[in-house]
């Protein structure tokens, strides 16, 4: 009896190991990419997949219509309308405020409009209520300067976007310094905050130095566009050099330092995807959206950087009276004990570090984000091929709207990227072989889309093997060169190669292909920019001409 009831339990614990190893099995790969290929073999699948192709190479013509050194279009023509950007909160009486507001601080703000308008202010006898537009910083800071659209009060993230906005002349008075605390900081994984940690508090010089020696992975979002990068670039240069963070020296270690980073990312979204993902170890997120999020607060240690950002509020213009009245009224409301003690309910005024950096002036802040457009790709060149959709889908608005985009590409990239141009209908079509961007080649690239017509069908992937093609070529002539791709459809593939034929390739390749969707399945656009975590834009937006130069000008 004994002997059976041993053999069952020996029977019991090999059937409870077997499974426990099954789960193990099933479970280790969770959240890992699928299929994942060495660069080697994705270079022989591309070769393979493109010897299978007819890829025909237009004749090059250039545009006559072509106006040489007219690069710098204008950035204010594509400002993108104020429509765009609906009022939170709209005004409930004859006399009132219009507020352009950061993002981050929305919400709360909203609400304290909100309960602004329902205490029954006054400015002498006449009911007075605020209206909240929810614009990011630079933008709104884009609108102001510019004049199209100008406020009562801004309140950008930080004081930068206001120094910067007073010294391009702009008649913006500083009028309170914190409406909601927060920093700009650096989330680095637990785990690489304790290998660096060497006894004490981790600073933020510790882990920019782990990036310039290649043992750290960090992205940030384009500073072009968002606050928090911007903040950060800021901080490097002040940190490269103290003295004078404009000087030679600090230029030269921005440029080591772009060299290492993996991702300047378009938006939050990219920038979190790629977290989520397991390619970095640190992002650039300010300290509100840090601890609002559990997820990111059980996994990484956040690290203050740069200058606070703690929404302080401009006065813009001349003001009358009443709108004075009015605004310092409003003012007071938000610091009230209830006001910010909704605040800290929303993730502000839970972090008092200051990293100490020496004030910059507005000029030279401008001059810094000037700096930062020239040096972000740091020693390495560009390469880049756009790849259009020229299919019967994309007859009438579509590929007018895609023309449009592609000419604005032209007066946005700096002449010393590589560029190409690949289109495709039912085949796929080389129409400008990748070369420096300069006039020679604007023109070129000019002409070719001016010639564009709609037609056949979509073998949208085909193309993209045919740029993978022509960009891993000109990294085997120039190793040093960074790649990425640019496919403007409306994602209705029904011709050639299909998405699984290239997704594992692609993987490998590990070149971002960014994609713009116009009328499209934006769904597998996601699921191929999503390979390597590069990002969407829906090209149906009214806004889309300025979405797409903040990317270009965010990638290139």
């Amino acid at each position: 009896m004994k002997k059976n009831n041993s053999a069952r339990l020996a029977l019991i614990a090999l059937i409870v190991f077997a499974l426990v190893a099954g789960v193990v099995a099933l479970t280790q790969n969770w959240g890992k990419k699928k299929d994942t290929v060495t660069t080697e073999a994705a270079l022989k699948t591309l070769d393979n997949l493109y010897a299978k192709l007819t890829v025909n190479k237009l004749p090059l013509r250039q545009n006559p219509d072509f106006i040489f050194g007219d690069e710098n279009a204008s950035h204010i023509a594509v400002l993108p309308d104020i429509s765009e950007y609906p009022f939170r909160v709209n005004p409930v009486t004859d006399h009132f405020l219009t507020i352009y507001a950061s993002v981050e601080i929305s919400d709360w703000l909203a609400d304290m409009a909100m309960r602004f308008n329902q205490s029954g202010a006054l400015a002498g006898s006449d009911p007075v209520s605020v209206s909240i537009r929810s614009i990011p910083s630079g933008l709104a800071a884009d609108f102001i300067s510019s004049g199209k659209y100008t406020p009562d009060l801004y309140i950008p993230s930080g004081e930068i976007y206001g120094d910067m906005l007073i010294g391009q002349g702009v008649d913006a008075r500083l009028t309170e310094k914190r409406l909601a605390g927060n920093a700009s900081g650096i989330l680095i994984a637990k785990k690489k905050s304790a290998e660096l940690n060497q006894g004490g508090t981790l600073h933020n010089g510790a882990i920019i130095d782990a990036v310039l020696k290649g043992s750290l992975a960090l992205g940030y979002t384009s500073p072009l566009t968002n606050e928090d990068g911007f903040n950060f670039i800021l901080a490097l240069l002040s940190h490269f050099d103290s003295v004078n963070p404009l000087s030679d020296t600090a230029i030269e270690s921005l440029r080591r330092f772009q060299d290492r980073i993996p991702l300047i990312a378009y938006d939050n979204d990219q920038l979190k995807a790629s977290l989520t993902g397991g390619t970095l170890d640190a992002v650039v997120l300010n300290y509100q959206a840090y601890s609002s999020a559990p997820n990111l607060t059980a996994s990484y240690d956040f690290v203050p950087i740069g200058y606070r950002q703690d929404n302080p509020l401009y006065k813009v213009g001349g003001l009358t009276d009443t709108k004075n009245r009015i605004a310092d009224q409003f003012i007071a409301f938000c610091l009230s004990d209830d006001a910010q003690k909704a605040a800290a309910d929303r993730g502000f005024n839970h972090t008092g570090e200051d990293t100490g950096l020496k004030a910059m002036s507005g000029a030279d802040i401008y001059k810094a984000q000037e700096i930062y457009k020239k040096e972000k790709n740091g020693s390495s060149d560009l390469t880049v091929v756009f790849v259009a959709d020229i299919s019967g889908s994309m007859e009438g608005s579509p590929l007018l709207n895609l023309k449009a985009s592609l000419n604005r590409v032209i007066g946005i990239i700096n002449p010393n990227v590589n560029v190409g141009f690949v289109t495709f209908s039912d085949v796929v079509n080389i129409a400008v072989p990748i070369a420096k961007f300069d006039n020679n080649q604007k023109s070129y690239f000019s002409g070719a889309v001016k010639s564009l017509f709609a037609g056949g069908g979509t073998a949208m992937f085909d193309a993209v093997v045919v740029a993978q093609k022509m960009l891993m070529d000109a990294k085997a002539r120039n190793p040093n060169t960074k790649l990425m791709i640019f496919v403007l459809t409306d994602g209705e593939t029904n011709r050639g190669y299909s998405f699984n034929d290239i997704e594992s390739m692609s993987g490998g390749l590990r070149i971002p292909i960014y994609t713009i969707g116009y009328n499209a399945n934006i769904d597998i656009l996601q699921k191929l920019s999503g390979i390597n975590e590069a990002a969407t834009i829906n090209a149906d937006s009214d806004n889309v001409i300025y979405r797409l130069e903040s990317l270009f000008n965010a990638q290139m």
